[in-house]
């Protein structure tokens, strides 16, 4: 009795080509021989796999298996073309007659095995750069315009980008017929194997010059130093990266130049100290303030402000003052300045004052 195809694949009479070789790369990837090493009942579920994906994968074979129940090539008796014949390859079996003797396409047939498969001619985007810039404090509270020069591929400026000569155009890659890639052939148990390798000489654009630009060599590109502006938003933070859209190299023969990023490092401040959008600084008051109470002059990074400190306040307490920090990035807001109060105790005295705080001490 033929084989059920259908069944062997797991599948129903109604699966189209998309179900069939999905089922049959979940299965031929399960039942390999070599994951079943001298198991020769998995050797012959993997010739039965194979035996039921080629009666199905094609549509003329499929037709006749499904109006007749047999492909009409021998198939579902062990022997001919959906066999495995012989007494070559693994396991005593011979897999150049794999899918039929014909050859077998990595981008085909062993996409679900290695995630291959042809790609389409692509522009090769330039690459990324990563430069650091050092600015000072004061630049992230009000934000900073900067100018810096960094080395990168810029486009050459004889073809205008294209790596064509003046008068010459771009033309279809003969290596690789415009795909962008060319074939690898490999020989393996499974039979011939092609694999698609990027173009070296179009490097996967499907195109070269005509004749190629006397100064870039027909890249589009030179090295060279450009100077870049870079704005450098308020509130960033030390450690932080910006990313300029479209200033790092440039790409092959006018393909899309790549991104750069700036690692941002700030120089530290002697007077203020930043958490997150926070800014803490530490000031001293007299015991007579720390008394009685007063009001003090704040430095702020928006400039002085006046800090009132009420009586009875104790060395180390914290006053907060709203909307007095770092500039929030990207938004409005801003975060709080916090000052630490410290109460200084006079190391000498005046006689007057010694003669104070010993009246002082003995009505206390």
């Amino acid at each position: 009795m033929a084989s059920d195809y259908y069944k062997i694949l797991g599948l129903s009479r109604s699966a189209s080509a998309d179900d069939i070789k999905q089922a049959y790369r979940k299965l031929s990837k399960e039942w390999h021989p070599d994951k079943h090493k001298g198991d020769k009942k998995a050797v012959d579920k993997f010739k039965e796999i194979n035996e039921a994906y080629e009666g199905l994968n094609d549509p003329k074979k499929k037709q006749m298996y499904d109006q007749f129940g047999s492909t009409g090539s021998g198939a579902g008796s062990g022997s001919g073309a959906g066999g495995f014949g012989g007494g070559q390859g693994f396991g005593g079996f011979d897999f150049s007659g794999f899918a039929g003797g014909q050859r077998v396409d990595v981008g085909d047939l062993f996409e679900g095995f290695f995630g291959g498969g042809r790609k389409q001619p692509r522009e090769e985007r330039g690459g990324d750069r990563e430069v650091e810039i050092g600015i000072d404090f004061t630049d992230t509270v009000t934000g900073a315009r900067k100018e810096m020069q960094i080395k990168k591929l810029r486009a050459c400026d004889m073809c205008s980008g294209s790596g064509a000569e003046k008068g010459s155009k771009l033309i279809t890659c003969p290596d690789c017929g415009g795909t962008g890639q060319i074939m690898k052939t490999a020989q393996s148990f499974f039979g011939t194997i092609q694999q698609a390798m990027q173009c070296p000489r179009c490097k996967s654009s499907g195109k070269v010059p005509e004749k190629a630009c006397s100064k870039c060599s027909g890249e589009g590109r030179i090295s060279d130093v450009a100077k870049i502006t870079l704005d450098i938003p308020a509130g960033i933070d030390d450690g932080q990266t910006l990313r300029v859209r479209g200033e790092g190299d440039a790409g092959r023969q006018g393909a899309p130049a790549g991104e750069l990023y700036v690692h941002v490092r700030v120089r530290a401040d002697a007077r203020f100290t930043r958490e997150g959008d926070d800014i803490r600084t530490v000031t001293s008051i007299n015991v007579p303030d720390a008394i009685l109470g007063s009001e003090i002059a704040a430095e702020t990074v928006h400039g002085s402000t006046t800090l009132k400190i009420p009586a009875g306040t104790q060395s180390g307490q914290v006053f907060r003052i709203k909307q007095k920090g770092m500039p929030v990035l990207n938004t409005s807001r801003f975060g709080d300045h916090y000052v630490t109060v410290t109460v200084e105790i006079p190391a000498k005295l005046s006689r007057e004052e010694r003669k104070l705080v010993e009246e002082w001490k003995r009505l206390s």
